[in-house]
């Protein structure tokens, strides 16, 4: 099953009225590709990724899926900052179904790489710390589908690879959407790609034949 988009409509006030980013656009994304989305600045490519999350919603329409998506990886979004480090990854175990939050628990904290700071409140920590422990909660979900947001910048460089090469594990195990002005990055890992212009979405099965009309 494809990801599909149902008379998708998204639009903005301004003072010179409404202005429509995305108008009834239906479309399927395909899921056995992983696959970019390219657009120009104000193409709506944003906006696109934030209504697949769920971390923002259309004026009508809907999107559709039967597969299980993950929020945004390397956004610090979904984490509560008066709650420490390890009562936001039980949260988020729970809330996401996972079978053995000990296990679970454990396997972020070590991912995560934040020490002692694990039991101190998220407020606390510094960007840097926030991005890797929602990077580590999301990556130790297993779900059908990754949405990735220039996931690979988060951190110093030791976690920065250790990133790149779980995403690349991810790559192979499930679907991947990606956002990211990192042509290097879309081509490690992406095959295919969605191009936004004037409000309208074409799917490239050719990430090459897409990346060279995007860069035109």
């Amino acid at each position: 099953m494809t990801i599909r988009l149902i008379n998708l409509t998204k639009s903005y006030p301004s003072k010179i009225g409404r202005q429509f980013i995305f108008k009834n656009i239906n479309f399927d994304f395909p899921t056995e590709d992983n696959v970019a989305i390219l657009g120009k600045n104000g193409s709506g490519k944003s906006t696109l990724f934030r209504m697949l999350a769920k971390s923002e919603y259309p004026d009508k329409g809907y999107v559709y899926t039967n597969k299980s998506m993950s929020w945004p990886v390397a956004l610090a979004t979904g984490i509560h900052p008066l709650m420490t480090g390890r009562e936001n990854t039980r949260f988020i175990g729970r809330i996401n179904n996972v079978a053995n939050l000990n296990s679970y628990e454990e396997a972020v904290q070590d991912f995560a790489e934040i020490g002692e700071r694990f039991d101190l409140p998220v407020r606390t920590y510094s960007s840097g710390m926030r991005a890797r422990l929602v990077f580590a909660c999301c990556v130790n979900i297993n779900f059908d589908i990754y949405l990735i947001d220039e996931a690979t910048s988060v951190g110093d460089p030791k976690f920065r690879r250790k990133a790149r090469e779980t995403l690349e594990v991810k790559a192979k195990q499930a679907g991947l959407i990606m956002v990211s002005h990192e042509m290097d990055q879309i081509r490690e890992f992406c095959t295919s790609a969605i191009l936004l212009k004037d409000g309208q979405l074409q799917f490239y099965s050719d990430l090459e034949e897409a990346i060279s009309v995007y860069m035109e």
